[in-house]
């Protein structure tokens, strides 16, 4: 099976996880905006029940994971391995340095924003490539897959759902910016996941 796998795709995957990886690190590890999705949800479960994100984000991601691979298929986790490994990899690499723009701490939208735009394209394009980088983009790409939702809403989906409860401990304003991460973001994931390239790029 690994065999069968595309060189173009693992490298799409890769450099799709290389952008993520630089965007969280450079951008929202430093605005303290909060994340939709599992990672939203760890922090809400740490809240409301003491359970460690480090516990609930595995298992989590795990059977988000199960879950795409019973309805995508074996491919799909070979390259959500791919883009997942590969995200490890890079976020690891780029700790090494400083933060580039760490006056963002003190610009919530410029963070916001910014943030959205690299995680949509990166996600977008680990997307693209067949994988997942995270439990999240599993759990999106099978439900659009089994009901026929177009990506980026069964992404804003479940990030409306886990922002709507995190209300219960997060500060409105905090909320809010949060938010307009997840609609750019979601909205590029789609955009980038299903846009026809020139035949020339395609080959």
């Amino acid at each position: 099976m690994i065999t069968r796998l595309r060189p173009k795709n693992c490298a799409v995957a890769l450099l799709g996880s290389a952008i993520l990886a630089f965007g969280l690190y450079n951008v929202h590890s430093l605005s303290g905006v909060t994340e939709g999705g599992v990672l939203g949800l760890t922090l809400l479960l740490e809240y409301w029940f003491g359970l460690s994100p480090a516990v609930s984000g595995l298992v989590m991601n795990l059977a988000c994971y199960l879950l795409g691979w019973r309805l995508l298929g074996r491919r799909f986790i070979l390259y959500s391995a791919v883009a997942g490994g590969g995200f490890s990899v890079f976020y690891a690499l780029f700790e090494q340095f400083d933060p580039l723009w760490p006056q963002l701490a003190e610009m919530p939208i410029a963070a916001a924003v910014a943030g959205a735009l690299f995680v949509g394209i990166g996600v977008g394009l680990a997307v693209r490539s067949g994988g997942a980088p995270s439990g999240d983009d599993a759990l999106a790409m099978a439900t659009s897959q089994v009901t026929g939702v177009p990506l980026q809403w069964a992404y804003l989906l479940f990030d409306l759902l886990v922002l709507g409860l995190s209300i219960s401990y997060i500060p409105l304003s905090r909320i809010g910016y949060s938010l307009l991460t997840v609609l750019i973001s979601g909205q590029l994931i789609g955009w980038v996941q299903r846009v026809r390239l020139p035949r020339r790029v395609r080959e």
